[in-house]
């Protein structure tokens, strides 16, 4: 792999770029994006070079996907008769079937493996990217034939996935969009959820005085942007739904149970899970 086309060079795409530099990538890595978006990346070593949309495509041995899920399925649409051969497509979006579904519709057979790294961070845009972003984090992969983990490409497309310091998860798209709305996308709508009723119960500004630092967690997603979640909601709502509803579930066994047997068990289930992660 010698050249690699990063289209959206925003905090992921950008961290991917200074991940791949930092793991020994001494190839040319492209960089295809808004001119704003563009000026960031070059200032801050993440792309060699900005590039036009057909160049990046002819020219890149590996190309990655890391804009909005819109902007990623209509890339897709246009990449196909631009690939060169042997060329691997691959992305971040956070949702998988709607993407995986375009590319089997229009990219060569065999050059695409859909990702999406279980990275990120509060603030956006690649003045804040960071070479180290993808360390200990799991990255998804989402084949929709095990055949395709056979290719050159894909098994190098692996090794630099190790290299950056992620761990590769492979899962089908189904399962990935099934899993992530509980494990992402749940977890996004109850922090929104919690600090929109915070603002219509808490009357005087002195109130939020009242806060301490678990509640700065628990809102913290909330400061997501609408414009980047809009597109995982319109991909992804039927598990969405499904995982809304066990939460809803749940918090109604609380409500109807507060000092209960079952809110006990409810606690120390939650607790049980929540020490897994920390590990």
């Amino acid at each position: 792999m010698e050249t690699v086309a990063i289209f959206g060079t925003g905090l992921i795409g950008a961290s991917f770029g200074l991940a791949l530099k930092r793991a020994g990538f001494e190839g040319r890595i492209l960089g295809v994006s808004s001119p704003s978006a563009l000026e960031a990346a070059l200032a801050r070593g993440a792309v060699d070079e900005a590039a036009g949309f057909e160049e990046a495509a002819r020219r890149a041995d590996l190309v990655f996907l890391s804009q909005t899920i819109s902007r990623i399925l209509d890339t897709i649409g246009r990449l196909g008769p631009l690939l060169r051969p042997g060329a691997l497509v691959t992305d971040a979006g956070s949702t998988k079937g709607r993407i995986c579904a375009q590319a089997r519709e229009c990219l060569p057979s065999g050059s695409f493996l859909g990702g999406h790294p279980m990275a990120g961070k509060d603030t956006r845009g690649a003045a804040v990217a960071e070479a180290e972003l993808f360390e200990g984090r799991t990255w998804i992969l989402t084949p929709d034939d095990p055949a395709k983990f056979e290719t050159p490409a894909a098994r190098e497309l692996v090794g630099w996935v190790e290299k950056v310091g992620a761990v590769p998860v492979v899962m089908t798209p189904e399962e990935h969009d099934r899993v992530v709305a509980f494990t992402s996308h749940l977890p996004q709508l109850l922090s929104t959820a919690l600090a929109a009723t915070l603002a219509a119960h808490l009357e005087k500004p002195e109130h939020l005085l009242a806060a301490g630092p678990g509640l700065l967690d628990m809102t913290r997603l909330a400061g997501s942007a609408y414009e980047l979640w809009h597109d995982i909601l319109e991909t992804n709502p039927e598990a969405i739904g499904l995982a809304m509803d066990a939460g809803m579930e749940t918090l109604a066994r609380l409500r109807a149970y507060l000092l209960s047997q079952e809110t006990e068990r409810t606690f120390e289930t939650g607790a049980n899970l929540a020490a897994r992660l920390r590990r």
